[in-house]
């Protein structure tokens, strides 16, 4: 009984223990009383001290016996344990983080597409992205006091020229300079790993430029709905005048806006066949055999309409960044009107993998994102909705498109 107590409650077995050394104690005394009646007091002083030396080491022997602790197996067991429950909880984790992220984007693409109605409200139609080839500003930037940025569009003057120089090596106006460097937060996908400023190098000098990762449509892309220059199918194109009434599609069911993952680095080379990792953070350059002249109606010479890039673009090798002066990579500046800056068309479906084609000043995009599963875009009536990466590539089209009749069926 008592070696059982020991087990559950040692410091009451002492106690015990004790009780019954001085009861053993004084039946000693008795007997030895009986045989012995003249027992001396130092003889008794003696045994009592013989009984408590005897005792406290057998109790120091139980408590050292029931104190405890872990051995080296039980130990690594627990450190095995940890380790299966900190893998298991990780991914959730992960996961509740890049939700997180998606709700954030979604919530600034609905401001975005605030800052949209707000200036068609306002101007009675929306905002065009200016000639390319005059130093022009981006969609974006007229829509700064739309999107609670009036403070930056005040160091902006729309009379000036927004660049100088080549098509293909602008320099930004020195007094606009700083506003460009600055990252716009409502235009940037949380989820996107990319530098939020990018520095774009033109002969030595190096200029800096805030980033953007929402692009406005200017159309399905199909047939010479590419070429900017002229009306197009989207909501926005070169000196555009677009209202809500001119969007007989439904703005339930017309894209207005859509999200694009961020090109990195400067151009460079990639072998046939051997591309950067999906989503690519650069643009395929397909200018090669393309004149880019503007011609006498629609289209580019050289520049096939309703094109099939499954499979010609692994024939490619040469691929866009943003910190080379071209400024081709995607989403390099919300401040510059070239296409792969500001804008985008629905010809390829969400997440293609089909890279993102960079021709001259246009060329065939889709909506992408870090995003699993698809891409979020902006309809028109602000709504923003996740297309699946599944969805079949005329669909998008369709969706893109503002007056086209087509029947985008349920999404």
């Amino acid at each position: 009984m008592l070696r059982l107590l020991e087990a559950l409650a040692p410091e009451a077995s002492i106690g015990i223990q004790r009780h019954i050394e001085t009861i053993a104690m004084h039946r000693f005394f008795r007997i030895s009383g009986c045989f012995n009646n003249a027992m001396t007091a130092n003889t008794r002083i003696l045994i009592q001290h013989l009984f408590c030396t005897v005792s406290k080491y057998d109790r120091d022997a139980r408590i050292q016996k029931v104190r405890p602790g872990f051995t080296l197996i039980e130990l690594l067991v627990v450190i095995a344990i940890i380790g299966v429950l900190v893998g298991l909880l990780l991914p959730a984790v992960q996961a509740a983080r890049e939700a997180a992220r998606r709700s954030s984007c979604q919530n600034k693409l609905r401001q975005f597409g605030l800052a949209l109605h707000n200036f068609e409200s306002a101007k009675e139609c929306f905002p065009p992205t200016d000639d390319r080839t005059v130093g022009a500003f981006s969609v974006h930037s007229r829509l700064l006091p739309y999107a609670e940025e009036k403070s930056l569009q005040d160091l902006l003057d729309f009379r000036q020229n927004a660049f100088s120089g080549a098509y293909n090596a602008q320099i930004p106006n020195p007094s606009f300079a700083s506003a460009f460097a600055t990252p716009i937060p409502m235009m940037l996908c949380p989820s996107d790993p990319a530098p939020t400023v990018n520095g774009v190098t033109v002969n030595g000098n190096t200029y800096l430029y805030g980033a953007n990762n929402y692009m406005v449509s200017f159309g399905s892309g199909t047939g010479t709905n590419y070429d900017i220059r002229w009306p197009t199918d989207g909501i926005v194109y070169e000196k555009s005048n677009v209202r809500f009434a001119n969007i007989t599609d439904g703005t339930s069911n017309t894209v207005f806006a859509s999200e694009a993952v961020r090109s990195i680095g400067s151009d460079t080379i990639f072998p046939a066949g051997s591309p950067p990792a999906f989503p690519y953070q650069y643009t395929l350059n397909a200018s090669t055999g393309v004149s880019s002249t503007l011609n006498a109606a629609p289209g580019m010479t050289g520049m096939s309409s309703n094109p099939t890039l499954d499979t010609t673009w692994k024939n490619l090798t040469s691929w866009r960044g943003v910190n080379s002066s071209a400024m081709r990579g995607r989403g390099c500046s919300w401040a510059a009107t070239a296409v792969p800056n500001t804008l985008t068309n629905g010809y390829l479906p969400p997440n293609s993998r089909i890279p993102d084609y960079v021709i001259h000043f246009t060329g065939f995009f889709g909506p992408k994102s870090w995003h699993v599963g698809g891409a979020q875009v902006l309809f028109g009536d602000g709504n923003v909705k996740i297309l699946s990466e599944t969805m079949d590539a005329k669909v998008c089209q369709s969706l893109h498109s503002i007056s086209g009749g087509e029947s985008a069926g349920a999404l």
